[in-house]
């Protein structure tokens, strides 16, 4: 009764926080917005490590893992963000609350099913500048302009992981993706009664796939895992509005007209992984997972000064469990986790990419029976650069994900 009472209530929320800002970054002003993790509080931990298979965690990375549930889960993830940013001359602080994904995956035999909601990107940025001008009459008048921007990519998804051998396993997902993005350029001078507003929005959707493998083997004594991941290139569709105005409105001050805009296609990139790691799973995991991805289109109709090239990811991460069965000591049923990540995310400003660099570090909290647990994960990191006028992001991120377990399709004994 609990857990259901519980997962209503998440659901509930669910619809409300995927609606916010999830991002303060100005970087997310380019194309449809600074793109999600897209995996659960324990894979961040690790760097954002998603090759393993796990029977009582979901791997929402590689669907092929589902194959290896033993129990019905079902998990929910959020992030407190706080975040500096800084230019050659100023900073700034901002923070945001996030709902990262809310998910269930059920085992079925060989086969492991799940559906869930998550985030695909975001935008949330508030930018304005000042400077003063000088006319050729010599008056020094100010010019303000200032930027907003709301919205993001949302992604519903269902995905099945099949066990071909007692080595192999194979999966694929299949996501819906859809969602808003709103920007407001506001331009004013202090020579001019009226300012200039200009809002643009794009309602975006389409479909997106993603397929997966998993091999486990043996390297001595050790458990050896590897891992591929492949997801083709995809096309959202983008319906494009844009509405100019002079402020303040009313019927005798001022007008807004809507500007014609052509709809359009953002490209997804096809993205392509693969990792491999060893261990004893039970006990401790390292390995390291390495993500290729092509050139995207997805600037959108309104951003300039932008392009964009392949993106690479390296992922370094692990874990340590001291003993999962214990019975005296708390401490030694936690699972520690750790890594490193380091991205080039494909974006190009002012000709000079722009990088992600992030440590981690996590713990897994066993709760109540049916091995349920709490995961808490920190991520300090930097995006972007001070370099050649633009912003130096310091974020810290902590996350805490819920996954509770259950069991389905028990045959009854004793009736």
């Amino acid at each position: 009764m609990i857990k259901k009472f519980l997962l209503s209530s998440f659901i509930l929320l669910s619809l409300h926080s995927f609606a916010q800002e999830g991002t303060a970054s100005p970087y997310s002003y380019y194309g449809i917005g600074v793109v999600k993790f897209q995996g659960t509080v324990e894979n961040k931990s690790m760097g954002g490590l998603g090759i393993l298979p796990d029977s009582i965690h979901m791997n929402l990375q590689n669907p092929a893992s589902l194959s290896a549930l033993k129990l019905t889960t079902y998990g929910i993830g959020g992030t407190y963000n706080t975040l500096k940013l800084k230019n050659e001359t100023t900073t700034e602080k901002a923070r945001r609350t996030t709902l990262d994904y809310l998910a269930m995956a059920f085992p079925a035999g060989k086969l492991g099913l799940s559906l869930g909601l998550m985030p695909y990107s975001s935008v949330g940025y508030k930018i304005k500048s000042e400077k003063n001008i000088t006319l050729p009459s010599s008056q020094i008048v100010s010019e303000i302009s200032s930027n907003y921007g709301s919205g993001g990519v949302n992604k519903v998804f269902v995905g099945a992981g099949y066990e071909v051998t007692p080595k192999l396993s194979v999966g694929a997902d299949l996501g819906y993706n859809f969602g808003k993005i709103e920007t407001n350029s506001v331009y004013s001078r202090s020579d001019i009664q009226l300012a200039t507003m200009e809002v643009n929005t794009s309602a975006l959707n389409g479909l997106s796939f993603n397929t997966g493998a998993i091999y486990k083997s043996k390297l001595k004594k050790y458990d050896l895992v590897s891992s591929v991941t492949f997801s083709p290139g995809t096309n959202l569709k983008s319906k494009n509005t844009r509405t100019t105005s002079t402020i303040p409105y009313t019927p005798t001050v001022g007008r807004s007209v809507e500007v014609p805009v052509a709809d359009s296609n953002i490209k997804i990139p096809t993205k392509f992984a693969f990792g491999a790691g060893l261990g004893h799973i039970k006990k401790w995991f390292v390995g390291f997972e390495t993500t290729f991805q092509g050139v995207s289109n997805s600037g959108n109709a309104y951003a300039s000064n932008v392009s964009f090239e392949s993106a690479t990811k390296i992922a370094l991460g692990g874990y340590y469990t001291p003993n999962y069965n214990s019975f005296s000591n708390y401490l030694n049923k936690i699972t520690y986790r750790a890594g490193f990540r380091h991205e080039n995310t494909g974006l190009v400003i002012n000709s000079k990419s722009i990088n992600d660099t992030a440590l981690t570090l996590g713990f897994g909290m066993p709760v109540g029976g049916n091995f349920s647990n709490v995961n808490v994960g920190l991520e300090y990191g930097k995006r972007g650069t001070t370099n050649v006028g633009l912003i130096q992001e310091n974020y810290l991120n902590i996350s805490v994900g819920l996954s509770f377990n259950d069991r389905w399709f028990v045959k009854r004994k004793y009736d």
